[in-house]
């Protein structure tokens, strides 16, 4: 590990896609060495979702407190929620020398490429609209009307995709993470990060 700044990777795609299952997926697997950015949200907890692991859960009044305070990298309310991404850890890791990786909806990430247009974003799509709407209605968490408000989003999210470095389709979880993670292998290659690294070398040896 050398002390160059760490990357920030940006997952996101339409809500029922899969970036919850595809993230653990990836961090379960024990040569991810990302550091997760846990989001904060107001939205009611899932069954075996854990505050603090999966989210950090805060009521509306909270979250708009932090809001005014500028605790958020991003930020983004989305069918009646808000979802965000705490500054402080993501700056503070990045520095470190980690990977950072954030998993948003893509109105956040919207916002994340005009503060850091550094970033790594990486858009996960559904194999179809079809089966977008089968996995939102196998949740069995959201009503018919809030299932079609996110058909809705979702459908005018794929028109965004423009805005992302790499487009990952989700049709297998495992040939999901390879892929995400052959790209996040191959952007610690680009000559920037490498030439930087480089020159540090050099310095060292002239002093």
């Amino acid at each position: 590990m050398t002390n160059d700044k760490g990357l920030l990777i940006v997952l996101s795609g339409p809500s029922g896609v899969g970036k919850g299952t595809v993230r653990k997926a990836l961090f379960e697997d024990e040569e991810t060495n990302f550091k997760y950015s846990i989001s904060m949200t107001t939205r009611d907890k899932r069954e075996g979702e854990v505050d603090g692991v999966d989210y950090f859960f805060k009521s509306r009044e909270e979250f708009e407190q932090l809001i005014e305070q500028d605790k958020f990298i991003e930020y983004a309310e989305y069918v009646g929620n808000y979802y965000g991404t705490p500054v402080d850890f993501v700056h503070q890791t990045m520095e470190q020398g980690h990977d950072v990786f954030l998993e948003i909806e893509v109105e956040g990430a919207k916002q994340v490429r005009d503060k850091f247009p550094e970033a790594l974003f990486i858009f996960l799509a559904p194999p179809s609209i079809e089966q977008l709407e089968s996995r939102l209605v196998g949740r069995g968490t959201d009503s018919n009307e809030i299932i079609e408000h996110r058909i809705s989003e979702a459908k005018r999210e794929l028109t965004l995709m423009n805005l992302y470095d790499f487009v990952v389709v989700n049709d297998s979880i495992e040939e999901a993470k390879r892929k995400i993670r052959c790209i996040v292998e191959a952007n610690h290659l680009r000559r920037s990060k490498v030439e930087r690294h480089l020159r540090k070398l050099l310095l060292e040896v002239e002093e």
